[in-house]
């Protein structure tokens, strides 16, 4: 008799499921490890109420929050503060500084946490930039992000409550410096200070590969992608570092695990040694930048998860968090052209050919789109709340606030619109008349059950959007 840990190789729905999963979540690291694999689909199955993997892979087939969990189970990983203390030595005693140099005369900053499970490593990003930058830091734009595949693990990052065991590394000093001592017994939670650095997305790097990636996630000085290349196929390793370093500015840096470097990566980037770690790094002068991959073919037996980019934090007003990915304005003109936009379908409505138009990085077919949809039907709030999206996407701020304006006058309880009016009038240096907008969204948002999702919010909640707006209204909700 098979033990009962053991993955049901024979059965050709096993087979089925586990290309569905490699597909979906690229983790072809578990390729060669059947039955660890079915030892984590066994945990979902139970609850799922699904007989055999035949039925569970109908229910994925149904439900994106299955593939959630599912995602959940199958990549959760441990981490802790400063780990690689090698790496996060060249990165205070090289990297950062040498960015913050050659940054300062726009004082703008962009550094990537991806695959960034709980949050240390990101909350270690903003631990460095605070002591670097010091007195100077109010003066500078920062964006610090950090994504993952995982949506639970993101929400514990967004908490930044850590037990003991995630601060292993840190002397009590530091521990006492950078945090203060949680609600729960043995826990600690990291001070405001270094907290309001960092914001937290979902975000799959294989959308990275095929193109349906945030247009946010560009013009990086530094990207962190450690321990997460080691389960994927050679190939979308490979595909998955060129798409990074088209992410890279002239001049930034690549950091991966330690053993996840490659002689092939040195086509890509410029391989540079510090001590104890490798680095790869985008020349500062100026070349062609690596081509973003062409479209990967589809997974079979699973429907591709479109991308959602939630706002959840944002360090400055100068650059705040917006809906989707084409509401975040590119620093400068790019030298790589956007994706190509997937195929309308038959049913595709004015509004979704909008969102699929722009979410493929075609910010001018997205904008036409618009326009015609509004001529059409110019008392749509939903459609004006896309045109200020995409207004200031385009760097057009009295536009975009003319079309929030008109968003709230056609539906005086949409809170997003609220909320990008607020974002928008804040950024233009309007702060109080943007903090009353703020305000009002939170006014709003409070009368909505907790944990709905807000329309037109990417799946950000109450609770979301009250930690998103904190940073502007003075640490507390009004």
């Amino acid at each position: 008799m098979r033990p009962a840990s053991a993955a049901p190789i024979h059965d050709p729905a096993f087979a089925a499921l586990k290309a569905a999963v490699v597909a979906r979540t690229g983790h072809h690291y578990y390729a060669d490890k059947d039955d660890l694999l079915w030892e984590r689909l066994r945990a979902r199955l139970r609850a799922a109420a699904a007989p055999d993997a035949a039925a569970y892979l109908a229910r994925l087939g149904e439900s994106e929050e299955e593939w959630a969990a599912l995602e959940a189970e199958i990549t959760i990983g441990e981490t802790f503060f400063f780990r690689y203390a090698e790496q996060f030595a060249a990165l205070r005693s090289t990297i950062l500084p040498e960015r913050i140099a050659a940054r300062s005369p726009e004082k703008r900053l962009r550094l990537w946490s991806a695959a960034c499970s709980t949050g240390p490593e990101t909350y270690s990003l903003a631990i460095l930039l605070h002591e670097l930058l010091g007195e100077r830091l109010p003066d500078w734009r920062l964006s610090l992000t950090g994504t993952d595949i995982n949506r639970d693990v993101l929400a514990v990052a967004r908490r930044a409550e850590y037990g003991a065991w995630a601060l292993r590394s840190l002397p009590a000093e530091e521990r006492a410096r950078y945090f203060r001592r949680g609600a729960r017994e043995n826990t600690w939670v990291l001070r405001p200070e270094y907290r309001g650095l960092a914001r937290f997305e979902p975000q799959n790097l294989l959308h990275l590969v095929d193109g349906t990636a945030s247009l946010a996630l560009t013009d990086y000085d530094v990207i962190l992608c450690r321990n997460v290349l080691i389960y994927f196929h050679p190939d979308t390793v490979t595909a998955v570092v060129r798409a990074l370093a088209a992410r890279l500015r002239p001049g930034g840096w690549l950091l991966l695990g330690h053993a996840e470097p490659n002689p092939s990566f040195s086509e890509i980037l410029d391989p540079v040694s510090l001590p104890g770690t490798a680095a790869y790094r985008r020349p500062p002068e100026e070349r062609e930048r690596p081509p973003v991959p062409p479209a990967a073919p589809e997974p079979v037996a699973t429907p591709a998860r479109p991308a959602r980019h939630v706002p959840v934090r944002t360090p400055r007003p100068q650059e705040p968090p917006l809906a989707r990915p084409l509401a975040r304005p590119l620093a400068g003109p790019s030298t790589r052209p956007p994706a190509p936009a997937p195929a309308a379908s038959a049913s595709d409505t004015p509004l979704a050919a909008v969102r699929r138009l722009a979410d493929a990085g075609d910010l001018d077919a997205s904008w036409q789109a618009c326009r015609a949809a509004l001529q059409a039907d110019p008392t749509d709030a939903t459609l004006r709340l896309y045109e200020g999206l995409l207004a200031r996407a385009r760097a057009r701020p009295e536009e975009a606030e003319r079309a929030f304006r008109g968003a709230i006058y056609l539906d005086k309880g949409f809170v997003m619109a609220h909320y990008h009016l607020g974002l928008t009038l804040i950024a233009a240096g309007r702060r109080e008349a943007g903090c009353r907008a703020l305000a009002n969204a939170l006014r709003l948002a409070a009368g909505l059950p907790a944990e709905a999702g807000l329309p037109e919010g990417d799946g950000l909640t109450p609770g979301d959007l009250a930690e998103a707006a904190r940073p502007f209204l003075g640490g507390g909700a009004p």
